[in-house]
């Protein structure tokens, strides 16, 4: 890795108005699109883009709804550590599509202590004899510094992603780091020995803590492992996720279907307004993160199954197609017993979408309502019309601003029978 040259909402409206340039090295990183530009205007123009894609599809488009304050919100830091063209390290973010590392002590969207904590660790190197990583011979140890925050907690995890298991002085390290920030309550050694553009390996070692932190959205707690998938905006994804129940509309008896449910955030709080849910999730670590965040939160009208979301569904569709008290052979015996017929359907697939399959068999399994949780309208808009001409209706979509500076939206829709 080789440095780079530094190169409307009422809640919003009238409280941060001021022109969002103020990264002296925007133009050089490109992590934020929108850079200079006032919020409201971000906003407005995140408005017009959905109503752009979605008019004449949905029946109702509310306003986004933005942030009071849209600096410091990211609550997970990636810091990526390399060589100059000199051959000194350097620490920093990655400049937009490319593995240019541009020098960023601080970020004007990311948790400011986690910034601290990131260029504390730069000035700790040195005096530790630790060498940074150098992507182009693959000589070299810390690769990066992942810090997330419980936002409600408090609690920082810090994650160094080295390219060996062998840490030099790691307790004294460990010491050194935890004197200056005490808020620190897990440190973990993750192993990424390959030459990959990922940031995490497969492997972590526990250097102090738990392992793990906790955090708490919507009146529950969850769970963050160094590779958990959890909103990067807590304050807003209570906004999106209290919408979303809202259109699932449960009343204490319905069936929900959570599919790609993570680590379970959303099923696990749709649960204690529901008689049943069933959350499938195809990565493994994922389902075991969201069911210690059940037992965690005593949620007992859960389970997770984990399995591909599209092929979970078409197990759903040919046993109530066939009237069969079995299911097919890949299905756990356990789980075919407890298969059911989803009254609510709550999907959060990837920024691909979900796939034509999936939405033909839920059309088939006709749920009365559906809650499209979406990080890309495009795809969304996609599967939307897709829904569509298979009988649904999309009552209504809400835009919320998850990202701010940056162009991507978050987006929640309703879809029922037409």
């Amino acid at each position: 890795m080789r440095e780079q040259k530094a190169g409307t909402n009422k809640e919003a409206a009238g409280t941060h108005s001021r022109l969002s340039g103020i990264c002296p090295v925007a133009a050089s990183c490109g992590g934020c699109d929108l850079q200079g530009i006032r919020y409201e205007e971000q906003l407005r123009q995140k408005d017009r883009k959905l109503k752009k894609l979605l008019s004449g599809l949905a029946d109702e488009i509310h306003p986004i709804l933005g942030m009071k304050d849209p600096l410091h919100y990211r609550c997970k830091v990636n810091a990526a550590f390399g060589l100059d063209r000199k051959g000194n390290p350097v620490m920093g973010r990655y400049e937009k599509d490319s593995h240019f590392i541009v020098k960023t002590p601080s970020c004007m969207i990311e948790d400011e202590t986690a910034d601290e904590i990131a260029s504390v660790i730069f000035s700790l190197l040195r005096s530790f004899h630790i060498r940074v990583y150098d992507e182009d011979s693959g000589h070299g140890l810390l690769r990066h510094v992942q810090i997330r925050r419980g936002f409600a907690t408090g609690q920082y995890m810090v994650t160094l992603v080295c390219a060996s298991p062998v840490f030099p002085s790691k307790q004294n390290f460990v010491r050194a780091l935890r004197e200056r920030f005490p808020q620190v309550s897990t440190i973990i050694l993750n192993v990424n020995d390959r030459r990959t553009s990922m940031v995490l390996g497969e492997r972590n070692i526990t250097l102090y803590g738990k392992g793990f932190i906790e955090d708490s959205l919507c009146g529950c707690t969850f769970r963050l492992s160094p590779g958990s998938f959890y909103q990067v905006n807590p304050l807003q994804t209570q906004k999106l996720y209290e919408t979303a129940l809202r259109y699932a509309g449960l009343s204490g008896k319905e069936q929900v279907l959570d599919a790609y449910c993570g680590t379970g955030t959303i099923g696990i709080i749709a649960a204690r307004r529901a008689g049943e849910v069933t959350g499938v999730e195809l990565n493994g670590d994922a389902v075991r993160d969201a069911i210690w965040n059940a037992r965690r939160n005593e949620v007992r009208n859960i389970r997770f199954v984990k399995m591909d979301a599209t092929d979970y569904m078409e197990m759903l569709s040919t046993k109530a197609a066939s009237g069969r008290r079995g299911a097919p052979d890949r299905l756990q015996k356990k789980d075919a017993e407890k298969m059911f017929h989803p009254d609510v359907l709550i999907l959060d697939p990837p920024r691909s979408g979900t796939t034509p399959r999936f939405i033909d068999t839920a059309a088939r399994l006709a749920p009365d309502r559906i809650v499209y949780v979406s990080c890309n309208p495009e795809t969304l808009t996609r599967d939307l019309k897709r829904f569509r001409a298979r009988g649904y209706r999309v009552k209504e979509v809400q835009g919320v601003d998850l990202f701010p500076f940056t162009e991507h939206v978050e987006t929640v829709c309703l879809l029922t029978h037409k």
